[in-house]
């Protein structure tokens, strides 16, 4: 077995006192006997409500400037859109489309709402502008409950989905330029009800269903060409939330393994997939942006209910940890 300086180049620290937080760092505290070690803990908490509410929502932007935009409440779908300050939701400018299980990528004031369902698939793509909706060109497959990604409405990918004809689970990929889609490589695994996160050159695709009652636990990487399978989730689930701003670390959360609905968390960092702190309320198809450190997840339905306000915030921080030994 490899010991700690063969793997990190130094030995285990001999110290009087904690040491300077220094992430990864391990010690070894004599004056108190503990062996302790700097990590990272990521922790929910309550945000302000949503003003509608709803699930099967379009999302872009951060923690702290975040759209979300259309969904489902208790009723048909909605053209409503909200933005986040971090703090609490207001109301702006509606889609064009009462639209529903859309994808959503890009920034506060630059975002996408893409296809999606209202009376039937929908092809059509909306870019917001900070302040309006316009309609700009359609993707090449009308789909809904795909996963997406995206660093503004000038640059993103969708993958996966519901597609018609013919109620199709999809495995298609297409990338936007600001301009115009188009199709790229394929998922590895067709998919719809699946979640993802990052860019047009660097995302994850993790979960989702093949239509037919199963749920999936696989995940795969995006590097701007092709798709590559990666270590699967610890639980196999559809409508999965998830933030990362690319392949190399997000977190998915919630989602559904019928008739369980998830509360649980899954931290990614670009080989493997780690349980960690449970969100305070188990749900599906909710929306969620941000990073692996710093995220905010809105809206979800649960047993009994169509649709949510609640919203809760992802924040990763650093702390003294002891190190204990069974």
């Amino acid at each position: 077995m490899a010991t700690y300086k063969e793997i990190h180049g130094v030995k285990v620290q001999y110290r009087e006192s904690d040491a300077t937080a220094i992430e990864g760092d391990v010690w070894y505290n004599y004056s108190t006997g503990k062996l302790k070690m700097y990590a990272s803990l990521g922790s929910w908490a309550s945000g302000g409500n949503m003003n509608e509410t709803r699930a099967q929502v379009a999302q872009a932007g951060t923690q702290t400037a975040a759209i979300f935009a259309g969904g489902i409440g208790p009723g048909p779908g909605t053209v409503n859109a909200e933005t986040y300050d971090g703090s609490s939701w207001t109301e702006v400018a509606n889609l064009n489309s009462a639209k529903r299980l859309q994808m959503g990528a890009g920034t506060q004031t630059s975002a996408l709402s893409i296809s999606g369902y209202e009376s039937g698939w929908l092809a059509t793509n909306e870019e917001w502008n900070g302040a309006s909706w316009t309609e700009v060109a359609d993707v090449s497959t009308a789909r809904y409950q795909g996963g997406s990604g995206g660093a503004d409405a000038d640059s993103a990918i969708i993958f996966g989905g519901e597609a018609t004809p013919g109620s199709t689970i999809s495995d298609r990929t297409e990338t936007w330029n600001g301009a115009s889609w188009t199709e790229v490589g394929d998922l590895n695994q067709a998919r719809s009800a699946v979640t993802g996160f990052g860019i047009a050159t660097s995302a994850i695709a993790a979960g989702g269903a093949d239509g037919q009652g199963a749920e999936y636990d696989l995940s795969e990487s995006w590097n701007g060409t092709a798709w590559t399978a990666e270590a699967t989730l610890n639980e196999e689930a559809q409508g999965r939330m998830s933030m990362g701003a690319s392949s190399a670390s997000g977190v998915v959360a919630g989602g559904r393994d019928h008739p369980t609905y998830y509360a649980l968390t899954e931290s990614w960092d670009g080989s493997t997939w780690t349980e960690t702190t449970n969100m305070s309320s188990a749900r599906q198809n909710g929306t969620a942006v941000g990073t692996a450190s710093l995220g905010v997840l809105a809206g979800g339905s649960n047993p009994g209910t169509g649709g949510s306000v609640t919203t809760e915030e992802w924040t990763v921080a650093a702390s003294v940890e002891t190190i204990a030994f069974d």
